[in-house]
């Protein structure tokens, strides 16, 4: 077995590469672009190299850096994770040629399955079923319009190198082809430097199940049971589960056979996923389903085959490549349960999925246990940056059964808090409750057909525009604070103070009154109307820069809110006086009586809403009186008074 071992990678899977490593007592070594110097992967590793600028074609995907890396720190084998170099056979032997250990399937390998045409002639060859369509040479639009006919419309178009939804259309009628094709062309050349396509028959309601297969250098080739995959979006996955749904026996035997089949007519060694198109028009049946292609790498979804079948996938990778035989045989493996995986991401759901960026203020997880996994490469206050994939992390639930399993992936979806980025949490949770997923009937449209409906935004309840009040107003709602001024929020003897809070919810301006009694309850006006509630129960909430964020079950509602301290500022701007625009302690003073200012000068800390704010001169003066340190006051309050003009 290996002492140390570099990962080619970034983020969670790099993560989750470290702490199998770390509990088979393997050393790491992590590498990370300028804009990962501080990330939770560098962090974990026992070491780190820093390999070039935050652009992957600076970094991660400059093999002679990761190379270097991985000899300059005695490590003994590469492990690349998903993406970047994982499937680059030149890396495989550049890798090799250092006297390094690539763990992952051998160059030809990676090569034989590398272009989609010339991986279904080999499935073919095999025995192994393909479905229906031209993977020749040939690209001339006559002759790719001509097959287009005898296959018969529609058909699919899809770039023969690469995969996630690149330089992939589907074309209805022949009219539309000549278009369709010139746009896969341009897409499949932007994003692979290949414009070669091939042309399929479009199934009409698809499946994409894929098999999981492992392979040693001894020959022994085994299937770890299906995934399903077939809820996407721009046909990138989404949520995952194993095992498929309505799989019958039949339907699974002769899968499983085909994975194997495929696996072995490419003598492959490691993880490998071999993924089929299938058509569930007529429920799943044994000769419905065809080869797509096989990912000669560990899957993003992998951890929802391990939670089925108790195997720890990246220890299988680490002892293959170290030379060992694998762990179990085929009648060894066992199938348990259900589980499902759920994709959390930095993205706009209602606006086509378009991917966000920002930093992560606020992030709080479902406690991890036997069945939850938290697969994660952030932590709170981190950055999603444009460089990278913006996934956050993954949710992966287990249950007995699909039923269990999906109300505890509710549960775990509900209990996620983020705030800082759009996420796509609501419309997870709204796809995991829609009923034709429930029941199993999902297929890879699913989505694109009820798209308005699983992302539709919803206004604030009162109840929740409430809850946005008192977070931005920085009220305790522990009713265990010890501090009363944080829990009572200016609390006076004879009646329950008055603040003024204003917020803004996608173009609304919202005033809310809020006054905080002696018995802990909150009282809060907006628009004439009251609501009550008790601080102790009140909702879900998370204060970040210039922001409230409500979270109400997976769903959130994020507010803007006015900066009180920047309007006290700006109202002193002419004025002799600065005042204090709501309850707070004054920490530090940093200017004294007689002294000049000048605008923008800071003057004094004073610490409200549980946040420091410092406090500027708004313009040049000389002070006349100033709040001493330690002073305790509330709105209103003089912090500091200039002297008037003619004075000055």
């Amino acid at each position: 077995m290996f002492d140390k071992i570099l990962i080619a990678n970034r983020g969670e899977i790099a993560c989750r590469v470290i702490r199998t490593a770390r509990r088979m007592g393997i050393a790491t070594v992590a590498v990370y672009s300028d804009a990962d110097s501080r990330s939770l992967h560098v962090e974990m590793a026992d070491e780190a190299v820093h390999i070039g600028a935050s652009p992957v074609g600076e970094s991660y995907l400059v093999a002679a850096k990761i190379i270097e890396a991985a000899k300059a720190t005695g490590a003994q084998a590469i492990h690349p994770g998903y993406g970047f170099l994982s499937e680059n056979p030149d890396f495989v032997e550049a890798v090799e040629a250092a006297g390094l250990v690539f763990i992952g399937p051998s160059a030809a390998s990676i090569r034989a399955m590398g272009l989609k045409d010339a991986a279904k002639r080999l499935m073919e060859k095999a025995g192994v079923p393909v479905v229906p369509g031209y993977h020749g040479e040939g690209q001339e639009i006559v002759i790719l319009a001509s097959k287009a006919r005898e296959i018969g419309y529609p058909v699919l178009i899809k770039a023969r190198a690469g995969g996630g939804g690149k330089g992939m259309r589907k074309v209805e009628d022949p009219d539309a082809f000549p278009e369709a094709l010139a746009a896969a062309r341009r897409e499949a050349k932007a994003a692979f430097g290949d414009d070669r396509v091939l042309v399929e028959k479009y199934v009409e309601k698809p499946r994409h199940i894929e098999v999981q297969v492992f392979g040693d250098n001894h020959g022994n080739v085994v299937h770890l049971f299906e995934r399903d995959c077939s809820a996407q979006r721009r046909h990138q996955k989404v949520i995952e589960e194993a095992p498929a749904p309505g799989m019958t026996p039949e339907m699974r035997a002769a899968m499983t056979e085909a994975a194997v089949t495929a696996a072995e007519a490419i003598n492959y060694s490691g993880a490998g996923t071999i993924e089929f198109i299938v058509d569930a028009s007529q429920g799943l049946r044994p000769d419905r389903f065809w080869f797509m292609e096989m990912n000669t790498r560990l899957q993003v979804e992998h951890p929802v085959t391990e939670m089925v079948t108790g195997v720890d996938l990246v220890e299988w990778q680490l002892r293959v490549a170290s030379g060992e035989r694998l762990p179990k045989l085929q009648d060894q493996i066992l199938l348990s349960g259900h589980a499902f995986e759920a994709r959390l991401y930095a993205e706009d759901a209602a606006k086509g999925f378009l991917p966000a960026i920002g930093t992560l203020h606020h992030l709080r997880f479902p406690a991890a246990t036997a069945a939850l996994r938290v697969e994660t490469g952030v932590r709170e206050g981190d950055a999603i940056s444009p460089f990278y994939d913006p996934m956050i992390a993954k949710l992966v639930v287990h249950g007995p059964d699909r039923g269990a399993a999906l109300e505890a992936l509710g549960e775990a979806l509900s209990g996620t808090e983020i705030a800082g980025s759009v996420v796509n949490t609501a419309f997870l949770a709204a796809l995991a409750s829609d009923v034709d997923f429930a029941a199993g009937d999902v297929d890879t449209g699913l989505i694109e057909r009820k798209q308005a409906e699983l992302t539709a935004s919803h206004v604030p309840t009162t109840g929740q525009l409430a809850a946005a009040a008192i977070a931005a107003a920085g009220v305790e709602t522990d009713p265990k604070a010890v501090d009363p001024w944080a829990s009572l929020a200016g609390y006076a003897h004879f009646h329950a103070p008055v603040r003024q809070v204003r917020l803004s919810h996608e173009g609304n301006e919202i005033v809310a009154k809020l006054a905080i009694a002696a018995n802990g309850n909150a009282a809060v006006t907006i628009d004439g109307a009251t609501t009550t509630q008790p601080l102790a129960t009140a909702r879900r909430a998370a204060r970040w820069p210039g922001h409230v964020t409500v979270f109400a079950g997976a769903a959130s509602h994020t507010f803007a809110v006015a900066d009180p301290f920047a309007e006290a500022e700006a109202a002193a701007a002419g004025g002799d006086a600065l005042r204090a625009p709501m309850p707070g302690l004054v920490k530090v003073v940093r200017a004294a009586v007689g002294d000049a200012v000048a605008k923008g000068q800071p003057l004094l800390v004073l610490e409200a809403m549980k946040m420091e704010h410092t406090i500027a001169a708004p313009h040049d003066g000389i002070i006349e009186d100033m709040a001493a340190e330690g002073a305790q006051v509330t709105d209103g309050t003089v912090l500091v008074r200039f002297q008037e003009e003619a004075e000055a």
